[in-house]
């Protein structure tokens, strides 16, 4: 179904050089068929490399942009029928030091993507938010929730049934830049510490194939305004950095008992859980097969939605989505995910 409804699709793409808006690209382009692709990214160097690797395809076109230029945006989404939004300032630290930039970028950025979208006719927008977003605790989640909150109120007042807006929230892409596992890989070459917030911490984790699957898939079951959450598994951070030194010290010449873990204490707006549902929104959420659907907390202005989704699991739900609500995998289990999914090693040949 995905296949044909990409087909003769033109696909925007922001952020096309980060480790979503990538791998997005790559599965648009390879396994479903779009009918032409225009990447966006303000990272000079790394959008070069994007456009050398699809040099062959005349069909995908990569374009310096930054989320704050709104005219910019509105050339960039002429004729466009879907966007996928991926843009955005994501580190938490960074994001504490520099709180007005998170805000021109993760909610102003948005808000000139929505009014974009708005003249240029676009068919669906779907924006790529965070767990963060919930009960937020530090700037960067607050973005988050703030972007979530401005294209659900961009769905509510469309008149003419399009753009449809909507969100998915995704869990730690595990092996995205500046993720958990290449810190823990450079630590452990280096011959460690490691270095651990709390030995209680746990997150959601998924891989970037997943992260991109969801992010296609809402755009063929988005109805308007809601929030897409992927079913996924649990992980202690202690785990996976127990995991990852029996697997990796060895590889790198060290004793597996030589490398420490050494706990740092947690850091500034950091959480030791991951909610990706409050206890408020699973009161208007759908099960699906493979995700939840949050539903809008005010409904559209101007029509009415049914939001039929063809694998509606259950229309009530009850518990809240969090990582401390839900049994981690244990680490047999979590040395598969990571291996399965490719994830373990820098590269391939280190894999040998």
């Amino acid at each position: 179904m995905n296949q044909a409804f990409f087909s003769d699709k033109r696909v925007v793409v922001t952020g096309a050089s980060g480790t979503v808006g990538k791998k997005l690209i790559q599965h648009l382009v390879e396994d479903y068929a779009v009918g032409s692709l225009i990447g966006l990214d303000n990272n000079e160097s790394e959008l070069f490399f994007c456009d050398q690797d699809y040099s062959d395809h005349p069909n995908v076109h990569f374009f310096l942009a930054d989320m704050r230029d709104a005219a910019k945006l509105r050339t960039k989404f002429a004729e466009a029928d879907i966007v996928f939004h991926a843009a955005a300032l994501k580190h938490v630290i960074l994001c504490e030091h520099s709180p007005f930039d998170a805000v021109q970028t993760n909610i102003l950025g948005i808000q000139n993507v929505i009014e974009a979208a708005k003249d240029c006719d676009v068919q669906t927008v779907i924006f790529t938010s965070s767990d963060k977003a919930v009960n937020p605790t530090n700037v960067m989640g607050s973005s988050k929730l703030m972007g979530e909150r401005l294209i659900t109120a961009a769905n509510s007042t469309r008149r003419n049934h399009k753009p449809v807006f909507a969100s998915t929230r995704f869990g730690n892409v595990l092996g995205s830049r500046g993720s958990v596992i290449p810190i823990f890989r450079e630590q452990i070459r280096k011959g460690g510490p490691i270095t651990l917030t709390d030995p209680d911490m746990t997150r959601f984790i998924m891989s970037i194939d997943e992260a991109t699957r969801l992010v296609i898939d809402s755009a063929v079951l988005a109805q308007g305004g809601e929030v897409f959450v992927t079913k996924m598994p649990v992980i202690r951070i202690q785990d996976l950095a127990e995991v990852m030194i029996r697997e990796l010290a060895p590889r790198y010449g060290h004793p597996p008992d030589a490398i420490k873990i050494q706990v740092i204490g947690a850091k500034s707006g950091e959480k030791l859980y991951e909610e990706l549902m409050n206890s408020e929104e699973m009161r208007r959420t759908v099960e699906l097969s493979n995700y939840f659907s949050v539903l809008p907390a005010f409904r559209s202005i101007y029509q009415d939605i049914a939001y039929d989704y063809p694998d509606v699991v259950s229309w009530e739900i009850d518990n809240p989505y969090n990582s401390a609500n839900e049994a981690p995998l244990d680490q047999d289990a979590l040395r598969r995910f990571l291996f399965d999914n490719d994830l373990m090693f820098e590269s391939e040949s280190e894999a040998a």
